[in-house]
């Protein structure tokens, strides 16, 4: 099923709660047994089948389901920005902080050759 822009919330939510059920039957598990595997309640998981589900249990669903890694394809990592890569970095060093000068003497104090 493809998503346009202009679908409403509520029938993309039930689209993917036919797609957890789907997933869910494919493993043959009762809903009973999804709900014991990821620690929530039966009606979590009818809730969800229907499209109405907290994050959380969602996320224990997918989990129960063997399925969170998809959620990486769902929501990816986005890149960090030119901008925010600039802030990180901080401000360039202008000196050495003086500490390899230091070992290189104790190195070589302890080597005396």
């Amino acid at each position: 099923m493809q998503f346009h822009r202009n679908d409403f919330p509520i029938s993309i939510a039930e689209a993917l709660g036919d797609r957890l059920k789907r997933a869910r039957l494919n493993k043959n598990l009762t809903q009973n047994e999804v709900a014991q595997l990821a620690w929530i309640s039966r009606r979590a998981v009818l809730n969800a089948e229907k499209g109405d589900v907290r994050l959380t249990d969602l996320i224990a669903i997918l989990q129960a389901l063997d399925l969170v890694d998809h959620l990486n394809l769902f929501l990816p990592e986005p890149p960090l920005s030119p901008i925010q890569l600039l802030k990180l970095r901080g401000k360039p060093r202008k000196r050495a902080s003086g500490k390899t000068e230091k070992l290189n003497n104790k190195i070589s104090e302890s080597l005396d050759w």
